[in-house]
């Protein structure tokens, strides 16, 4: 029975099958090394006498190797296979296009990218995903924990989600149809069948960025409940989703986080919040802007850490204008929106808020649009309202922007398995 090459050392003085890649040869003089590499990490097999086979061996070629485990403290995990019976299961690899074997990545970024089906075995390019695995699993585990029912909606619809977003067109059996921007709709119609609920899934954005934090295909993590009072209680719910996210990257992913020198940040219990108006302050912007800049957005994280020693801010209040029709007006100042975005190390990482819930509020809001509430766009969303929502909000994390901001990869892309960009569709 093959055994993981984390298991080696639990094993001593046993005979063990292993199998893998082979990741690197060394040859001494009168002993050879061959290290094989599998999805738990690196073994150490022992040969002596001929090289005829290892010299057959390249890097990459898939193995199986049988042999008695003995104790070496210099071996990785302190024991390594002896007497090794070493059976090829593929025909000998060709040259990976980069050297696996080695500790750091020498290639650039577009050759990665090009080369991902293979470049992805290395183990720091891999560590990325392995971190986004860890964080889905604590955004699950975080909602599930707090009865949030897990949904999955279409990814193919027939109007655009978010007004002023471009999206893909394709043709659905003769008749227009788009790629999905957002569950948005669905995950508040569903508010009103299961209450809380959340979904893991890709969604598209036509918008030609071309920028190192866009894509055009990303997973999106959304979640969406009722009976809330207003925007502060989806923080609230964020936060320890946020909370969960990185509790399960540091227990899962440990080993990933080691690879690339990344220490895992604390989201305090008490996010700090600051109103949008405030935030033109600290960042010095014009206060007539409707939006934050990029460079507005650094200097706000940097006020964070500087005066709450935070990772973490929270910017409420943005102005109705530049956010979605059904976003909920500030009660007090409908000028402004109760809506917040989650900034991280100085980039914003979620957009959440109140949703409208009356169906005469959806009227007025369309109507102040010059649109209709029985425009096919948003008939068949609106029907949930019709018959009864309650208050209720929600918020959207880009899971490769999150792994991107925790492991200061400069480009979202260098975390994204297979990355869609205004020039890339391969591979």
């Amino acid at each position: 029975m093959r055994i993981l090459s984390h298991e080696i050392p639990s094993a001593v003085g046993q005979s063990v099958t292993v199998a893998g890649w082979v990741h690197r040869r060394r040859r001494l003089a009168a002993v050879s090394f061959l290290i094989l590499r599998d999805r738990s990490g690196l073994a150490q097999i022992v040969v002596k006498g001929s090289q005829e086979q290892l010299d057959e061996l390249s890097e990459e070629t898939v193995v199986q190797v049988t042999g008695t485990v003995a104790a070496n403290p210099q071996a990785p995990g302190g024991a390594e296979i002896v007497d090794p019976v070493i059976e090829p299961l593929t025909e000998p690899a060709a040259t990976p296009p980069i050297e696996l074997w080695r500790p750091t990545v020498g290639a650039g970024l577009p050759v990665v990218l090009d080369n991902a089906p293979v470049a992805l075995r290395h183990p720091v390019v891999r560590a990325g995903w392995e971190i986004a695995a860890a964080a889905l699993h604590g955004f699950r585990e975080a909602l599930s924990g707090q009865d949030f029912t897990e949904i999955q909606t279409p990814k193919i619809v027939g109007t655009a989600t978010e007004s002023g977003a471009n999206v893909f067109a394709l043709d659905y059996f003769g008749g227009p149809a788009y790629l999905a921007q957002s569950p948005q709709f669905y995950k508040q119609q569903m508010v009103g069948v299961f209450e809380r609920v959340f979904e893991v899934g890709p969604v598209f954005r036509a918008e030609p960025h071309d920028t190192v934090r866009h894509l055009a295909e990303y997973v999106s993590l959304d979640a969406e409940f009722g009976f809330i009072t207003d925007h502060r209680d989806v923080l609230a719910v964020l936060r320890s989703t946020v909370a969960g996210m990185l509790a399960a990257v540091g227990e899962r992913a440990g080993g990933a986080l080691e690879r690339l020198g990344v220490e895992l940040p604390e989201i305090p219990v008490d996010v700090p919040v600051v109103h949008f108006s405030e935030a033109l302050k600290i960042a010095s912007a014009d206060p007539d802007e409707s939006d934050l800049a990029p460079a507005d957005e650094r200097a706000i994280g940097e006020w964070a850490r500087r005066e709450h020693g935070s990772e973490f801010v929270a910017v409420e209040g943005y102005p109705m204008v530049k956010r979605p029709f059904y976003t909920h007006p500030q009660p007090s100042d409908p000028r402004w929106s109760n809506s917040f975005d989650l900034l991280f190390r100085g980039v914003e990482l979620v957009t959440g808020g109140q949703r409208l819930h009356r169906y005469s509020e959806y009227v007025a809001a369309l109507e102040a649009r010059g649109e209709s509430a029985e425009a096919p766009a948003y008939s068949s969303y609106l029907q949930a309202f019709k018959h009864g929502m309650p208050p209720h909000g929600g918020f959207a994390i880009g899971l490769e922007r999150f792994v991107a901001r925790l492991t200061g990869a400069e480009n979202v892309r260098a975390v994204t398995l297979f990355p869609r960009d205004l020039h890339r569709l391969t591979p």
